[in-house]
């Protein structure tokens, strides 16, 4: 799946089960759903993708020490550019190396 395939996506009406939890949170980030999203991370998914995640929703909520922490998980920088980049950059990053379930 490609980063515009995944943004056609976010027209559909339901979220795609098969869309990993990571891309299943940034799906429910993007319709506007923060505390779905964040249940799909908190509560549902471990990995680092998610934490990547996790940390992004934080940032975006603006608790800045919430994300740091969040970070340290991923094993990446904070990151510092724009919401939309870093939701961009989360997505490529997972599509590239995982396929839907």
């Amino acid at each position: 799946m490609r980063l515009d395939e995944l943004t056609q996506l976010i027209e559909q009406e339901r979220c795609p089960e098969s869309l990993p939890q990571a891309l299943q949170a940034l799906w429910y980030d993007k319709k506007g759903d923060w505390d779905k999203a964040h249940q799909i991370v908190q509560n549902d998914a471990s990995d680092a993708d998610s934490a990547w995640v996790h940390a992004y929703l934080h940032r975006k909520e603006g608790d800045n020490s919430n994300a740091r922490y969040w970070y340290r998980h991923t094993g990446r920088p904070e990151f510092k550019e724009d919401l939309n980049q870093e939701w961009q950059q989360i997505a490529e990053d997972v599509l590239k190396r995982c396929k839907p379930r």
